[in-house]
């Protein structure tokens, strides 16, 4: 198979020998090393084989005609995608947990399945926004910034003091699997751990944690995870009001963009109202409000949640399992929003 990097859709290599034509599938992206040859015995792949998102107008000639596509979070898939790919498109295999790019409504009118890759990245994520937390509540960047500048220093008893994470009460705004696993995480500080949900979790899965209305949590919440899926009901939940429901000195890490008003976290550190902030992916991408980059407080990082080896490997291998499960004429081992009828395969 042939992977370039150039910005430009590539035929991959196709297995001679074949008598029948093989369904052809769009990849967006270039996924993680050996993740597509598990593809090419099965299906024509053109793979847009670079590190940035595919234009609109190429994006829209590419998925033409084609059985499947795997998206990123960078790919609008809505009807206008729909109608350019035809009624071929069988199946939409997001490489992400999240779907807010893939209008999952048009796709299930026009049978198109959706899928998406949850459970692989939940470690990972957590492992993230504990990293997250504890540079922001050490002020780790400050520090880094510090010594990489040149500029002459000291220790001193009062340089870059920060906080103290045990028995620091910790709120969890969304607890799915990452929630969940953020506050497995937190047992090692002892941290009491409350968190809210549409829902509260059965005892087995909150593991201690205390469901709470969600004034309530902010209220008590040194620490804030944010973790809850981007929606149009949680789209800036967190604006100013609620952020300033927070205790004084308060430190927000925010794992899912959209969530967190992100001018209102800038104006919130201004205030001194909160103590830090970590983001780790952002509204518009790849954006970054200037003000934010300017806090000294806010460790920003280029949405690196998943970004460890194996859990991109097993993304885009789940990513491929839904393809291939869908070109086989079977249910995707991940479907995702309203369902939608399941083509066999051509004969």
């Amino acid at each position: 198979m042939s992977e370039l990097t150039e910005p430009r859709t590539t035929p991959a290599a196709r297995p001679a020998g074949r008598a029948r034509a093989l369904p052809p599938v769009l990849v967006t992206r270039a996924l993680a090393p050996g993740v597509l040859e598990r593809l090419t015995p099965f299906c024509e792949v053109t793979l847009h084989g670079d590190d940035e998102p595919m234009p609109r107008a190429a994006l829209l000639a590419a998925v033409r005609g084609t059985a499947a596509v795997i998206t990123t979070l960078g790919d609008t898939v809505d009807a206008e995608f729909l109608d350019a790919a035809g009624s071929g498109l069988r199946i939409v295999a997001n490489h992400a947990v999240g779907t807010h790019n893939v209008d999952a409504a048009a796709c299930a009118e026009r049978g198109v399945l959706v899928s998406n890759t949850p459970g692989v990245l939940t470690e990972a994520t957590a492992d993230l926004a504990w990293a997250l937390l504890l540079a922001a509540t050490r002020r780790l960047g400050e520090g880094e910034r510090l010594l990489r500048s040149g500029r002459p220093w000291s220790w001193a008893p009062n340089m870059l003091l920060g906080l103290e994470l045990g028995g620091t009460p910790l709120g969890i705004l969304g607890m799915g699997r990452i929630g969940q696993a953020v506050a497995r995480r937190a047992r090692a500080f002892g941290m009491p751990v409350g968190y809210h949900n549409r829902t509260p979790l059965s005892e087995a899965a909150r593991d201690g944690a205390e469901w709470l209305p969600l004034d309530d949590l902010l209220a008590r919440s040194t620490v804030l995870v944010v973790t809850c899926p981007l929606t149009a009901a949680t789209r800036h939940l967190l604006d100013a009001e609620r952020l300033a429901r927070l205790p004084q000195g308060a430190v927000v890490v925010s794992m899912t963009a959209g969530i967190v008003d992100e001018l209102a976290l800038a104006d919130a550190l201004d205030s001194g109202a909160l103590f830090a902030a970590a983001v780790d992916n952002f509204e518009h991408e790849p954006a970054v409000p200037a003000r934010l980059l300017a806090q000294e407080r806010a460790v920003l990082v280029p949405h690196l949640g998943s970004a460890t080896v194996r859990t991109r490997r097993a993304m885009g291998d789940l990513a491929v399992d839904n393809v291939l499960a869908v070109l086989a004429g079977d249910a995707p081992p991940t479907p995702v929003g309203p369902p939608a009828r399941i083509s066999p395969p051509p004969t």
